[in-house]
């Protein structure tokens, strides 16, 4: 009886809470906008607490000027950290949080490649795809506490909820966003870079870097990632329409000048 009655409350709770991502895709969200805030501050928290943190004023305002021009017009300040991690890899959580690794800033080699990256990461906050996955480890296990899994994210709960979150290969798991969710963001990331005014022509290259950086790659079926050359195919389809966007931010003013000191 009881086992039926979780059933019929899950499946209530389901049934009110479609929502559509920012391209029409339909989604499974069950956590408001606020739940989903605090556990991406609680999982950022925790990242600064236990990762050492660059301090290098020119990488940082380097960063911070890329990632202002992407988010200025979204509402709300954003908090962005670089982190002292060679790894070349790049976060945005739920909260306006976003974290980037140093070691991005030698495979992204200028402001508009760096703005790929952040564009993609963002995408993946403003398209709700935390909120997607933590919702889909809620309806698989529903016995999972949200609370006391932030409040220890180092139990088994805790990391299944970082790893849905996108943080977990901090935490020992890792989760990866899936095949849909990777081209969504990088769809709806070269359209934010493109409307802050940055080149997303760049964003090819760079993910020829990141191959080249990579070394071997799986094929694309073992993995939720999309291959690098079905990426790039599909930015180069999109590539007109961000161009278009691109031309309309610059004749606005917005023309991002970021720069890298050495």
């Amino acid at each position: 009886m009881l086992k039926t009655l979780s059933v019929v409350v899950l499946s209530a709770v389901i049934s009110m809470s479609c929502a559509t991502s920012p391209l029409g895709r339909q989604q499974l969200v069950i956590f408001s906008e606020a739940q989903m805030d605090a556990m991406g501050l609680e999982a950022f928290q925790g990242i600064k607490a236990e990762e050492p943190i660059e301090q290098d004023r020119h990488i940082n305002a380097y960063v911070d000027c890329v990632a202002n021009a992407i988010t200025q017009e979204m509402g709300g300040k954003w908090e962005v950290v670089v982190f002292k991690d060679d790894r070349p890899n790049a976060f945005a959580l739920p909260g306006r949080k976003i974290g980037v690794h140093r070691g991005l800033l030698t495979v992204a080699e200028n402001q508009d490649q760096l703005a790929a990256v952040l564009g993609h990461e963002v995408a993946h906050v403003l398209s709700h795809h935390s909120n997607e996955r933590v919702s889909q480890q809620f309806a698989v296990h529903t016995g999972l506490s949200v609370a006391s899994a932030v409040a220890n994210p180092h139990s088994a709960s805790g990391e299944a909820l970082m790893g849905a979150l996108g943080v977990g290969a901090q935490y020992g798991i890792l989760l990866p966003y899936s095949r849909v969710h990777e081209s969504e963001a990088d769809l709806y990331g070269l359209d934010l870079m493109a409307e802050a005014g940055f080149d997303p022509q760049e964003s090819v290259n760079l993910w020829v870097n990141m191959s080249e950086a990579g070394g071997g790659q799986p094929p694309e079926f073992l993995s939720t990632h999309p291959s690098h050359g079905t990426r790039i195919h599909d930015l180069e389809a999109r590539m007109p329409d961000a161009i278009q966007l691109r031309d309309q931010a610059r004749a606005q003013g917005k023309n991002p000048q970021c720069e890298q000191q050495q």
